[in-house]
């Protein structure tokens, strides 16, 4: 099975201490991710994540605390946009109906070869050219066990 590409909300959940049910989903997801060697993020994620833990959660996180996520999260699968993927992305917007920033999620899933988004931003279940979207917080959902195909 491909890898796994896991959007920002997923990541920051899993280290957001005010984030309750959400953050133990998320955390068994990663967990999972992590032990299998399956995890896909882009630098977009990467940097998402860096903003939301230091500005936007309850308890923001200290910079070098973020750094230190953003870094081990570094260690996965990374896909770097090259301009032929902002170009796909803007192409997608068309295509599938999706804002330029998921459109940017899904070129990246996409071009890691993930067989699975982890998301809330888009539909559980819809696929984009056999890409499929899970949310890991619908009722449910078992993030801590690989999806079926």
């Amino acid at each position: 099975m491909g890898a796994e590409f896991c959007d920002t909300n997923v990541i920051v959940y899993a280290y957001d201490l005010s984030a309750g049910v959400k953050r133990d989903r998320a955390r068994h997801l990663l967990e999972r991710l992590w032990q299998f060697g399956k995890g896909a993020v882009s630098v977009q994620v990467l940097q998402e994540v860096f903003v939301a833990l230091t500005r936007k959660v309850a308890q923001p996180m200290s910079t070098s605390d973020a750094r230190m996520i953003v870094a081990d999260m570094a260690t996965w699968q990374t896909v770097i946009p090259i301009a032929d993927d902002l170009l796909a992305a803007i192409d997608a917007t068309e295509r599938w109906g999706v804002s330029f920033w998921d459109a940017m999620i899904l070129v990246a899933a996409r071009k890691a070869d993930a067989t699975v988004l982890w998301t809330e931003d888009l539909n559980d279940g819809q696929q984009y050219d056999g890409l499929v979207v899970r949310n890991p917080f619908r009722d449910g959902a078992e993030p801590d066990r690989a999806p079926a195909r």
